[in-house]
Parts: structure tokens; C-alpha cells; sequence
């Protein structure tokens, strides 16, 4: 299997697609005034204690208050605290980790209010992005995740990942660390650390080291609460750190400053593979380009079709998600009707893998798969689904099927899931029902045109329609295009795009910025 990832830098977002066999499974989206803050590391103000929650209400900036649990504090917490406000208290020089005084372990079961009061100093790290109406989800138990191996302040234990089997690799990989780890650090191994040198993992050991001595230097010279001591990496590289693996075949960038960021985070993590790292220069959108936007549009819907004609709808609500299968016109001369819906659901759990990837739903995921009688068909659908979502790298749990035909997922949320509205909004009517001739579609484009030459002053951009439109401008030896350009220069440059409806139409100036020329007024 070959991997490629895809990103779209636009001056309002940043987009990633990750591509396995050039076939769409993960897709990211995100502002570029918005940060994503799982990992972000903050010293907060406890706002409000919470006895009946056993759990308080944290101040680190968000719009909302953020939520830690007194089992979220860890048992390493009173160790932390100590050592913060003695790093605190003296603003000159910064204690040494290794000579910090270690306390008792914090004891799992107790009570919020006996450890933390109103207006408290506390250090912690976001590890579920606000969900709709609800802030940030806080731990205490603090974290610093590097590719190899993770470090954890005051654990002072190395554990190895359980997925590494070999006895002697794991005996290596302990001993290792614990040669090279500094006092009062904990570390988890991690999967990929297998067969590592020495020297690859020191390397990324004093990186996450500095990373701490960076985070807490932030904290004692903060004069102010809330701060951001420690900012996790943008969702670029933080993918890259927990994807990235040989079988990557290229990761294709189109822009240069986020190109030079992916390279250089490549070629320190894996040496010599930074040449997989592209710049995309092509004119058409780079997710045209490489497919990305037909996928986008037909597996991000309501409705997503899958083999021979059956579909599922995925409908999103506040407490779950909600997947139906239909079989549609699916038949495949099967008479027998248990067996049909078999086939179908054995189909559709695939599908529904992808899409629980692809969209990132998280909480409680309820599939109303098409009923069978056959227990011994119900069993297999479950070990099926069971399977498939082994690749997943969210945690998540399966229950076999119901007697209504109803099955149960819980996976990991860290985020809001991926619900992207597929459909195109009709360009020239704005939702009123009343359109242009589609025939003068092509004087209104010319009269932009002419409006942003003449009267804005700008002789270089992008105009960018459908591919059936930009077809019909550049078509014949004397164009509609060419006579664009003798009339108003060169610099006026015609492309098509994937993602326009038919009369929409798109205008970039030189830096990629968008030119607003919609008129809402010519459909009156």
C-alpha cells in the first residue's frame, strides 16, 4: 500500500488529504486564525470547583472554561505543583528537574476541593478540542509526544508499547532508555521505536527535554494568567508525526512556506526521505490535480454510495451519529434475500470503516445494518467490522449486533467530526429561484473582468470557472480567452476547477487572495 498527502495552504485555511492506494482516508480542514490545541500546554486559574462533578473549572483563555476531573489530575500531580511553584517563586534562575523534590502519589480516589481551591496556579494540557457547547477537556497529567517516544514529567518509569512483541527488542528498547533518560522523566516507548539506534532515539529525548525546559521557562517569567507554555505543532506536521511512515510515497505541497516546514520536519525525523517532500507549482487547484476534490464531494455527503449501487445515509446530531444501510438497486442476480442483505452489509461495513476515518466521528456511532436472520451472518458481519477497524488509530470499541440489526460503536472523540455540506449553492439565484440567461454567462465574466483591469487596477490574476465553462472560453483558434487577453492583457489567466458549480466562478489575485465579485443584486 502507497501513501500520499495532499495539502491545500490557502491564506484563510489550511486542508490535508491523506491518500491510500489514491484512494481518499483522512481529511483534515482548519482555519488559518484557528490553531488545533490538543496538546497545547497551559498555566491556568481555577475559576470554579465543582464537588457534585468532583471536578473544576479552568481559566487558559479558551472562549469557554475548560474542564479537568479530579481523575485527570494524575497521580504525579502534587509532585508538579511543588515543583512549579518553586519554579515560580524564583523568577532568576530555573530549577533543575533532576533535584526536584518528588511527593506522594495523588491517591486515585478522593476529592477535588482537598487539592485545589478558587483562584489556584495549575499547569495542564488540553486533550479534547471544545465540542460544541462544551470547553476544552483538561489533563494534568502533562506530555510531550515525539514520533519515537513520549515523555512524561515525574514518572520517572519506561514503559514499552505492547504492540512491539519481540521479547528482546523490548529488553533493548528498556534498557536504552533508561541509559539515557535524565531523573525525574518518565517514557513511553512507541510502536515505531523498534529497531531504532541509540542515536536517533537520544536525539529525539533531548528535543522533548528542551521542549519542557522551554514550557516551564514560559511559566516563570509569565506575569500574567492564563499562558501558553508549550504550543503543540500546526496539523501538518502533528499528522505527519503520527502517520508518517516508509510507505509514503510523496507529500505534495502548494505553498512554499509550509513546504519548507514539511521538509525540514522530515528530514529530522526520517533523514534522507525529505525528497518525497514537493512542491506543487501546477496552475489547476492542487486537490484537482491529484483527485482529491471528486472524492471529497462523493464520499462527504449525507448520502455516500458505495459497490453496485447501494448507499449509506450518515445523519450527525449532538449526542450520536446515526449510519443506515440501503441497498438501493444492488441485486447481482442473488434470489436468495438473507444472502443479498449479507453481501450488502459485508460491503457497506467497509465503507463505513473509511467513513468513520474520513470524517473523524467520535462518541457513539449507532448502524442500522439490513436485517439478516442467520446468527451465523451476524457474527461474521461483527468479526468483519472488528477487523477493518484494526487500522484505526482511534480508540474505539464494538458491539455485536442487536436483535433490531443494530450495531454499536464508541470511538475516541478528540474533535468535532467532519460534516461538510456537498451540495453547490446555485451562484447566480443565491437560493431565490430566479437565474441569468446561462448564455450571458460568459458578457458577465467579461464585465469583471473589465471592472478589476480598468477600475481596480489589477493586470494579473486567476480566473478560475468550471471545467465545462473554461472548455468554452478556451475552445477554437480565435477564443473568447484570447480575445480576453488582447483586449485586456496577458496577465488575465483562465483555469478550471473541480469544486465550481457551472456558473460560479472564482478570481485569485497574485498572492492568492480572493477578489470578491459577486453581485447578489444582478439576480433581482
Amino acid at each position: 500500500m502507497t501513501s500520499e498527502l495532499i495539502i491545500d495552504a490557502q491564506p484563510k485555511e489550511v486542508t490535508i488529504a491523506l491518500l491510500e492506494d489514491q484512494k481518499l482516508v483522512e481529511f483534515q480542514k482548519e482555519g488559518q486564525d484557528s490553531k488545533y490545541s490538543v496538546g497545547n500546554i497551559y498555566a491556568g486559574k481555577v475559576k470554579k470547583i465543582m464537588p457534585a462533578l468532583n471536578a473544576c473549572f479552568v481559566d487558559v483563555g479558551h472562549e469557554r472554561e475548560a474542564f479537568l476531573h479530579y481523575q485527570d489530575l494524575g497521580k504525579y500531580f502534587l509532585s508538579l505543583e511543588k515543583y512549579v511553584k518553586q519554579v515560580v517563586s524564583d523568577r532568576r534562575k530555573l530549577a533543575p528537574m533532576a533535584k526536584a523534590a518528588g511527593q506522594p502519589s495523588l491517591e486515585k480516589v478522593g476529592s477535588i476541593q482537598d487539592v485545589l481551591e478558587l483562584g489556584q496556579e495549575v499547569m495542564v494540557q488540553i486533550t479534547k478540542e471544545p465540542i460544541n457547547t462544551k470547553g476544552p477537556r483538561l489533563t494534568a497529567e502533562i506530555s510531550f509526544a515525539g514520533r519515537f517516544i513520549v515523555l512524561i514529567p515525574f514518572d520517572d518509569k519506561v514503559n514499552v508499547s505492547s504492540k512491539i512483541k519481540s521479547k528482546e527488542e523490548r529488553a533493548r528498547l528498556k534498557q536504552l532508555i533508561q541509559s539515557i533518560k535524565p531523573r525525574n522523566f518518565g517514557v513511553i516507548v512507541r510502536t515505531v521505536a523498534e529497531g531504532k539506534r541509540a542515536a536517533e532515539l537520544n536525539n529525539e529525548m533531548s528535543l522533548l527535554v528542551e521542549s519542557w525546559n522551554n514550557c516551564i521557562t514560559k511559566i516563570q517569567k509569565a506575569t500574567s494568567l492564563p499562558v501558553l507554555a508549550h504550543e503543540e505543532t500546526g496539523r501538518t506536521v502533528s499528522m505527519l508525526r503520527d502517520l508518517f511512515n516508509p510507505s509514503y510515497e510523496s507529500i505534495h505541497v502548494n505553498n512554499e512556506d509550509v513546504f519548507n516546514e514539511v521538509r525540514r520536519y522530515v528530514a529530522l525525523i526520517a533523514p534522507g526521505k525529505e525528497s518525497i517532500v514537493k512542491l506543487y507549482k501546477g496552475n489547476a487547484p492542487i486537490f484537482d490535480n491529484f483527485g482529491v476534490t471528486k472524492q471529497i464531494k462523493s464520499g462527504l455527503g449525507r448520502t455516500v454510495s458505495f459497490k453496485h449501487g447501494a448507499y449509506l445515509i450518515i445523519e450527525h446530531t449532538e449526542a450520536l451519529h446515526v449510519v443506515d444501510v440501503n441497498s438501493g438497486n444492488r441485486n447481482r442476480g442473488l434470489d436468495n434475500q438473507e444472502e443479498n442483505a449479507f453481501t450488502v452489509n459485508m460491503e457497506a461495513a467497509e465503507e463505513l470503516a473509511r467513513q468513520l476515518r474520513l470524517r473523524d466521528m467520535g462518541g457513539i456511532i449507532v448502524v442500522d445494518f439490513i436485517d439478516m436472520n442467520s446468527s451465523e451472518h451476524n457474527q461474521k458481519l461483527y468479526e468483519h467490522m472488528t477487523q477493518l477497524m484494526k487500522s484505526d488509530r482511534s480508540k474505539h470499541n464494538i458491539l455485536p449486533l442487536s436483535k433490531f440489526g443494530l450495531m454499536q460503536i464508541t470511538r475516541q472523540r478528540v474533535r468535532p467530526a467532519m460534516d461538510m455540506h456537498v451540495e453547490e449553492v446555485c451562484p447566480t439565484c443565491f437560493g431565490k429561484g430566479v437565474v441569468q440567461p446561462s448564455i450571458m454567462f460568459t458578457d458577465t465574466l467579461e464585465r469583471k473582468i473589465d471592472y478589476i483591469v480598468k477600475n481596480l487596477g489589477i493586470k494579473k490574476f486567476k480566473l478560475y470557472v468550471n471545467p465545462y465553462v473554461e472548455a468554452y472560453i478556451t475552445k477554437g483558434l480565435i477564443s473568447l480567452y484570447l480575445r480576453w487577453q488582447m483586449t485586456y492583457g496577458f496577465g488575465v489567466k483562465v483555469y478550471p476547477s473541480q469544486e465550481l458549480g457551472f456558473l460560479q466562478y472564482k478570481i485569485l489575485d497574485p498572492q492568492g487572495n480572493e477578489i470578491d465579485m459577486t453581485e447578489e443584486m444582478e439576480t433581482r
